[in-house]
């Protein structure tokens, strides 16, 4: 009878450990800001799981325009670029932290070859940070350390070359299994680079070019690469490409994003794709929306879903967490984020509440 009560005892402490951990589970998510409107630089966030809260704000780490983040696939370090054209002889610059709970360790920083760094692109062995600088129209290649530092004698890449008509603004770059990609807003191309052992070099397929006057902006994959998404903030537009068995991408289709019934200026942001690749999210500035499509997992074509206000002006960068239940919107312009239930089903987005900060513009989670 005594170890009767006893497994019973241990059975009824095992579940309420179980859902106590379940109840409580809560991650990081850091955000990058722009550090003229009283913001003075990378916060920090609790962010509750299971109820979507965001809890015990906290300055992580003090630093000039921190207005993009990138965590690094090992979760240990965290890289914020420095928008400026006043780091180092007119250029911009990125800086290096370990992660330290909800604390940021300076690890070391460099200077980016060209003004208003605004994106950075991680490797996913842990190996590149390509830099993009929109003013310098230009990428900035660092090779990282074993600490997560980064290491001398960048590889510059420099679009000003690349045209004679159009001026480059390099607006993000992504490492994927075939190398780099950059999406150049001023050139209206999605520029290819293949790594020959030491440096990237312009791959086979050098450019993936849009309709002038497009600006493309930022861009996601699907998981196995087949799908290229580019979300063009000019012409406020979703580009899809497939990959063909030669390894070139190829238009497919062409879909806008704003409410056909809108009138005024708008400009596209961010682009993400929901964690079961079923849905795909894009931010209107102006419209102020994210316009919601479901994805064809086969043709990679898209269904409009629809829009969802995202109870802010500007809204600049926005994340999915990591359960895929909610979705953040950091909405520059009215110093708040905005917090949404998403439908896993449907992709549908429910508001259900806001924070302020001030000109909070760049969401990442580390899990």
């Amino acid at each position: 009878m005594k170890k009767y009560y006893l497994g019973l005892l241990f059975s009824i402490l095992l579940i309420y450990a179980c859902r106590k951990a379940e109840t409580i589970k809560t991650i990081p998510l850091f955000v990058g800001t722009y550090t003229e409107n009283g913001s003075e630089g990378i916060y920090n966030y609790n962010f509750d799981t299971q109820t979507g809260e965001l809890k015990n704000k906290k300055l992580s780490v003090a630093v000039g325009n921190p207005s993009f983040l990138k965590v690094s696939t090992n979760k240990k370090y965290i890289y914020a670029v420095e928008e400026t054209n006043r780091y180092k002889n007119s250029s911009g610059g990125v800086v290096a932290f370990s992660i330290l709970g909800d604390s940021l360790i300076k690890i070391n920083s460099d200077t980016t070859i060209g003004a208003h760094p605004c994106h950075i692109g991680l490797s996913q062995d842990g190996k590149f940070l390509a830099a993009s600088s929109y003013a310098g129209g230009s990428i900035t290649i660092f090779k990282l350390g074993d600490h997560g530092e980064l290491l001398p004698n960048s590889q510059v890449i420099d679009h000003k070359i690349l045209d004679s008509v159009k001026t480059s603004h390099a607006h993000a770059s992504l490492f994927t299994s075939d190398g780099l990609f950059t999406a150049d807003l001023g050139l209206d191309a999605v520029k290819r680079y293949s790594f020959d052992g030491d440096t990237f070099v312009a791959g086979n397929q050098a450019s993936l070019n849009l309709p002038d006057g497009a600006g493309p902006r930022h861009f996601k994959f699907s998981k196995n690469e087949k799908f290229l998404y580019v979300i063009s903030e000019l012409n406020s537009t979703i580009t899809v490409f497939q990959k063909k068995e030669n390894g070139d991408y190829v238009l497919v289709e062409t879909k806008a994003t704003l409410d056909k019934n809108f009138k005024g200026d708008s400009f596209c942001a961010d682009i993400h794709l929901s964690k079961d690749g079923q849905f795909l999210y894009g931010s209107n500035r102006g419209e102020n929306t994210i316009v919601v499509f479901k994805i064809d997992v086969d043709t990679g074509k898209l269904g409009l879903v629809g829009r969802e206000s995202v109870r802010g002006d500007w809204p600049r960068n926005f994340v999915i967490d990591p359960t895929n239940k909610f979705l953040l919107v950091g909405n520059q312009k009215t110093n708040n984020i905005s917090v949404f239930k998403r439908d896993i089903e449907k992709g549908t987005l429910r508001f259900l509440y806001d924070v302020k900060l001030p000109s909070p513009v760049c969401l990442e989670f580390v899990e």
